[in-house]
């Protein structure tokens, strides 16, 4: 998918929501436990009553690994669940020398046929390319984070000017454009939107932090928002875990719902 049918199905549904597909085997709801596979009836269920509001899905890797292969079986049943019109990511955190990072490459976008996949920038340019030659995929780099770690490395100022943070948003679109290059910037920063901004006018920024961490939506689009949306804002467990009922698609529904009619009321007033 790329950037102008992006914001087509933004422009659409009047969404920018993407629906984090966090999936803990742990937290299913009992009454699936004896499905043949809990977690992709799980999933299904989730994407058949979220589509309609949302215009991404991100399955978390770890989610699936974790279960060994009866989990990669789940996430590659889950990915023939989600309907060709919404973007898909594979939130994998990847990045590793060339040849590594081309196998990653050809796994995700080839054989799972991700949309994307989120890729971890500190070992450079050559762990990040193999992901960008692909046409008509994305890769998502990690810029600023929302986890407390974050302030470890990302805040670092440099000796040549500017913080750790700055460098990659800066360094990294001589490596690709806004045509195949996102960036994860957390909604906890999103004082910082408006600064990033300035520096990455045009890619599209995968905003995580939103609902259970408690990231403002409202802050986010404020500050984040560009002429073509510009953001993809998941939510994972206020939406996975609405209700651990048999109610879980319904109640999962009415929150994907209520976060789209919040975002129609942005992108009307931003975008």
């Amino acid at each position: 998918m790329n950037r102008a049918q992006l914001f087509e199905q933004i422009s659409q549904r009047k969404s920018f929501l993407c629906v984090g597909l966090d999936t803990d085997s742990a937290k299913l709801p009992p009454h699936l436990l004896s499905h043949p596979d809990p977690v992709a009836e799980f999933n299904r269920q989730i994407i058949e009553a979220t589509a309609e509001y949302c215009v991404a899905y991100k399955p978390n890797l770890a989610f699936y690994e974790a279960d060994g292969i009866k989990g990669m079986q789940s996430l590659q049943a889950t990915m023939q669940h989600i309907p060709a019109t919404h973007f898909t990511i594979a939130d994998a955190k990847r990045g590793d020398i060339g040849n590594t990072s081309a196998m990653y490459a050809r796994s995700f976008f080839g054989h799972y046929g991700f949309d994307s996949v989120t890729v971890a920038p500190y070992m450079g340019s050559d762990s990040v390319k193999p992901f960008l030659g692909y046409e008509g995929k994305w890769v998502i780099l990690l810029a600023l984070t929302s986890n407390e770690g974050a302030a470890d490395f990302q805040f670092e100022t440099l000796q040549s000017g500017g913080q750790l943070y700055e460098k990659v948003l800066r360094t990294s679109q001589q490596w690709g454009t806004a045509d195949n290059l996102m960036y994860v910037v957390g909604a906890t920063k999103a004082d910082k939107l408006a600064h990033i901004r300035t520096l990455v006018p045009d890619h599209f920024l995968l905003v995580p932090g939103v609902g259970a961490q408690g990231g403002s939506l409202a802050e986010v689009a404020l500050y984040g928002m560009n002429k073509q949306c510009g953001l993809l804002v998941n939510a994972s467990r206020s939406i996975l875990y609405a209700s651990n009922g048999e109610d879980f698609a319904d109640k999962a529904r009415e929150e994907a719902k209520r976060m789209q009619q919040e975002m129609e009321i942005l992108l009307d007033k931003y975008c």
